[in-house]
C-alpha cells in the first residue's frame, strides 16, 4: 500500500502534467511489452507490432538495455530514467537524463543491483560500468530510450496522447467542480482520498510525506492498474496514474475503419479528394482521379483549403495542390508526434 500524506500547503500545490510524458510512456510501454504473467488485452495489437518493429529495426539490444534498468515485475527502477524535464518533450527529457549527477546515478543503480535477482548477473556487470561513472554508458541509455521511443511509442503517439488528454480533461473538470478535494476523490478506483492521506495499491508498503512540496499527477497510457511514484522521497513528488483505454487502440488496427469514417465525415468524393492530395497534383489530375469536372475539383480543393487541410501553390505555369500537416494528420488518423 502507498500512503501519500498531504499538508495544507501540499493541497495548494497539486498540479497536472501538461500532456503525455514521452519517457514515462517509453519505460512503462517496454514493461508492458515484456511483463511476466497476465498481460492486459488492451496492449495486444501494440505488443505484436512493437515486437515486429524492434526485430525489423534491430533494436533488441536497445530494448534489453532499457529493460535491464527498468525490468518488469521488479518493484524498483531508477528515477533518473524519467526526469521531470520530460514533461517538456523527449529532447528535454533526454538532455536531463544525460546530465544525471554521478552521485545520484551511483545511489540509484546500487539500489537496483540489490533489487535484481541473481539470474541477472550480466545486467549487474554492465551496470557496474555505469555506476563507475562511465558517461558513454549513460549516453547509451539515452540513445536506447530515444530509439525505442521513436520506433514503438511514437507511431501511436496520438492515440496514447488522446487517452492522456481525455483523462486530464476529466481531472480538470473534477478540480473545477470540487476543488483539490474533488480532484483527489476523482482518482478512484486507482487511489482513494481520505484526507489528509491518499491511499493506493502498491507493490511495496510505503509512506510518502509531501512536506509542502505538492504533488504532480502524470496520467499515463502504459501505466496499468496501479500508480507509480518516484522512489526517492527527496525528489519532487510525482504520481503516475493509469488512464482509461479502449480496446484496439493501435492505429494499424483502425486504419480501414478510419478511412470509412472519413467518408462519413466529409462525404465520399471530398474524402477521396483529401486522399488524392497525399501526393502533389494539379487541378486537372485531381479532376481525372475523382471523375469530376475541373470546376468541381477546384471547389473541393477550395473547401479543403478553407479548412486548412490543403495548400495551393504555383510553379511556373502549373497550379499544384497538396496537403497541409493538418490535412495529412486527418488522412492518416494520426496527430504529429510528441514534441522533441
Amino acid at each position: 500500500m502507498l500512503r501519500i500524506h498531504f499538508t495544507d500547503a501540499d493541497l495548494a500545490k497539486v498540479r497536472l502534467a501538461s500532456t503525455a510524458d514521452p519517457l514515462w510512456e517509453t519505460v512503462l510501454g517496454l514493461q508492458q511489452l515484456s511483463g511476466p504473467g497476465h498481460v492486459p488485452r488492451v496492449f495486444d495489437a501494440w505488443r505484436r507490432r512493437a515486437r515486429s518493429v524492434i526485430a525489423e529495426q534491430k533494436l533488441t539490444a536497445a530494448a534489453r538495455l532499457l529493460l535491464g534498468l527498468a525490468p518488469a515485475g521488479v518493484p524498483y527502477f531508477p528515477d533518473f530514467l524519467t526526469p521531470a524535464e520530460s514533461d517538456d518533450g523527449l529532447r528535454a527529457g533526454l538532455q536531463a537524463l544525460r546530465a544525471t549527477p554521478r552521485t545520484r546515478l551511483r545511489a540509484e543503480l546500487n539500489i537496483l543491483m540489490h533489487t535484481l535477482p541473481p539470474s541477472r548477473t550480466a545486467t549487474k556487470e554492465w551496470l557496474q560500468g555505469l555506476v563507475a561513472g562511465e558517461r558513454l554508458r549513460l549516453d547509451e541509455v539515452a540513445q536506447a530510450a530515444e530509439l525505442v521511443h521513436r520506433a514503438v511509442i511514437e507511431p501511436g503517439w496520438s492515440h496514447a496522447a488522446a487517452s492522456v488528454d481525455g483523462h486530464r480533461a476529466s481531472l480538470t473538470r473534477a478540480l473545477r467542480d470540487g476543488g483539490v478535494h474533488g480532484l483527489l476523490n476523482s482518482l478512484r478506483p486507482v487511489a482513494a482520498w481520505s484526507p489528509p492521506t491518499l491511499h493506493a495499491t502498491y507493490p511495496v508498503d510505503r509512506d510518502l510525506y509531501l512536506r509542502g512540496r505538492g504533488l504532480r499527477l502524470v496520467p499515463s497510457f502504459f501505466c496499468w492498474r496501479t500508480p507509480v511514484a518516484m522512489a526517492d522521497p527527496c525528489l519532487p513528488p510525482v504520481l503516475v496514474i493509469p488512464t482509461d483505454r479502449e480496446l484496439g487502440w493501435f492505429p494499424a488496427d483502425t486504419r480501414t475503419g478510419h478511412r470509412a469514417a472519413l467518408q462519413a465525415l466529409l462525404g465520399p468524393t471530398r474524402a477521396r479528394a483529401l486522399a488524392a492530395l497525399e501526393t502533389t497534383v494539379t487541378n486537372g489530375e485531381l479532376a481525372r482521379r475523382l471523375g469530376v469536372s475541373d470546376g468541381a475539383a477546384s471547389r473541393h480543393v477550395k473547401a479543403l483549403r478553407q479548412a486548412n487541410l490543403a495548400n495551393t501553390r504555383r510553379e511556373g505555369n502549373r497550379v499544384l495542390h497538396l496537403l497541409t500537416p493538418l490535412g495529412r494528420a486527418l488522412l492518416q488518423g494520426d496527430l504529429p508526434a510528441a514534441p522533441s
